[in-house]
């Protein structure tokens, strides 16, 4: 990340972190502790931004109706912020997309990919998707931001 980047990111995140509308627009009911992803690397204002929060129970990770929430925000480039209310402090797993069709599925051919995505604590990838212990992530009290770094397919241009 440059430092350009680095800069508009840590403001978006300041902006945020003291916008009062935030807490209108974070994902589920308000809790004492909230998340905050900076999806990083964003080419295009195109498609809903797309998250979906697991717990840390590998059997849950990327797999229907294991999520605790899932929430949509407009993609903006070069970063997306979108926030959502945790259960409470603990461990988590956040796998993210950019839904560029709007047809609210992550679209893949039987082999790879066919719209950016990207995992929390940015696992190295090879010949599918990550661990749930690779993309797990600590979340303490009160705020915790995190950056996930968007991938792009070889078919997506940009």
């Amino acid at each position: 990340m440059t430092l350009a980047q680095l800069c508009a990111t840590a403001l978006l995140v300041a902006v945020a972190a003291t916008t009062p509308a935030l807490a209108e627009t974070c994902a589920g009911q308000p809790t004492t502790t909230r998340l905050t992803v900076v999806v990083d690397d964003v080419r295009t204002d195109e498609g809903l931004m797309t998250a979906t929060l697991y717990p840390p129970e590998a059997g849950k990770f990327l797999k229907a109706k294991g999520e605790i929430a899932v929430w949509r925000v407009p993609a903006k480039a070069p970063a997306t912020a979108m926030c959502v209310w945790l259960p409470g402090p603990g461990d988590y797993a956040v796998a993210v997309y950019d839904d560029l069709n709007g047809n609210r599925r992550f679209d893949h051919s039987a082999i790879a990919p066919l719209e950016p995505y990207g995992f929390s604590n940015d696992p190295r990838l090879f010949l599918g998707p990550p661990s749930a212990n690779a993309a797990r992530f600590k979340a303490g009290a009160g705020e915790t931001t995190i950056h996930i770094r968007l991938r792009y397919p070889s078919n997506v241009p940009g």
